[in-house]
């Protein structure tokens, strides 16, 4: 027989538990590098009407904003860690970070941030690491930094999503291309501005257009994981 103190801690526990989960779903992301969006534009809109310097307000977080907010961090006595949190946020845009009930905007940023901050990775044959990724490791690799697991294989991660036209692209939707072999045999994740995010052959990881030239010609669908 369980003593009665021992039910009152548990069922204490328990609780608390599921209020912080409740918390947790509740709390929007930070905005850092690789961040695309709306948000990101009104935060670079709002850091040039202060003065900093962007490098151009594209609604990409890239290293010209990732330095301005530095700039602003340390010109206003806080963490200078390049990151647009809570604190951050309210400081910069005079009002509270709005908050994210869905958790999918903040998947989505978290897949773009892990892909951005692969640039450079060579191409490896098979690689699912930070030490080389083939395209469909890389893609694995990604979604796998926000909870989600992929098929390994280019082909398999074609089918295995709900297809989306090329109309109605979102930041984080998988791109598919026909190239050494019929059907789906590369793969990349469109970060908008027509602009994909993939590990090539001769290239590694990088982005690249994705209705120019080569992979133009070779792009044949879509499809959505988040």
């Amino acid at each position: 027989m369980v003593p009665k103190h021992v039910k009152r801690f548990s069922s204490t526990c328990l609780l608390l538990l599921v209020l912080t989960l409740i918390n947790v779903s509740l709390v929007f992301a930070s905005f850092g590098f690789g961040d695309q969006g709306q948000e990101v534009t009104d935060i670079q809109n709002r850091l040039v009407q202060l003065h900093y310097d962007v490098g151009g307000v594209d609604g990409v977080f890239g290293r010209g904003t990732e330095s301005a907010v530095k700039s602003f961090q340390r010109d206003n006595s806080l963490d200078a860690d390049g990151v647009v949190g809570a604190q951050t946020y309210r400081s910069l845009m005079n009002r509270e970070m709005p908050v994210n009930r869905s958790g999918n905007s903040a998947a989505i940023r978290t897949v773009l941030r892990t892909a951005y901050n692969m640039r450079g990775v060579p191409y490896v044959f098979g690689g699912t690491s930070p030490y080389g990724f083939d395209c469909s490791g890389f893609t694995q690799y990604a979604f796998a930094a926000a909870g989600y697991n992929l098929p390994r294989m280019a082909d398999s991660q074609y089918y295995a999503f709900r297809k989306v036209s090329s109309g109605n692209l979102q930041p984080g939707d998988l791109v598919f291309f026909s190239t050494y072999a019929a059907g789906a045999s590369h793969v990349g994740i469109y970060v908008g501005n027509g602009q994909f995010i993939h590990a090539g052959t001769s290239t590694g990881v990088t982005v690249s257009g994705l209705w120019e030239g080569y992979w133009g010609a070779r792009y044949i669908g879509a499809a959505r994981v988040i």
